[in-house]
């Protein structure tokens, strides 16, 4: 089941709450930063750096993928997106950090968000090497998605 589109509250709420992270971390809050997290706030799709750029550059003409790709950089340090595997070589990237799993489409490179009714992390502790420790867990599924499973 992918995630459905956020309502404005709450992406403003979360645009809100990245500003007040910002400006308590003494980031500058630039309009390009506030853009990237925007658009990410707004994805369904868990977006590539150059899908992002192509989405933002249509409001923001000066922006360059470099920016994009450093902003995401900075935005993943902060906990505010974090990056999702892919089938691919490019790496994907998604703002709902909720615990759930991913379903990875071989053909077309979807990515579909799954929201399990139980995960239970602590269970895959159990299997780690001796001394780790676990702080997330995030299962990764891969096949044909319904579009592509379609004969």
């Amino acid at each position: 089941m992918n995630a459905m589109k956020m309502d404005t509250a709450t992406i403003d709420a979360k645009l809100a709450a990245f500003r007040a992270r910002c400006s308590a971390s003494g980031l500058r809050i630039t309009p390009q930063r506030q853009e990237v997290y925007r658009e990410m706030v707004r994805a369904c799709d868990h977006p590539s750096a150059e899908m992002l750029h192509k989405r933002i550059v249509r409001r923001m003409p000066a922006v360059t993928l470099d920016t994009v790709y450093r902003t995401l950089g900075t935005l993943e340090a902060m906990g505010f997106v974090e990056r999702v595997g892919a089938a691919g070589n490019s790496a994907r990237y998604e703002a709902n950090l909720t615990p759930h799993h991913h379903f990875v489409c071989k053909h077309c490179g979807d990515i579909l968000d799954v929201f399990p009714g139980h995960f239970e992390p602590s269970g895959f502790a159990r299997d780690l090497p001796k001394g780790c420790q676990l702080h997330s867990a995030r299962v990764d599924m891969r096949g044909l998605c319904p579009k592509c499973a379609r004969p």
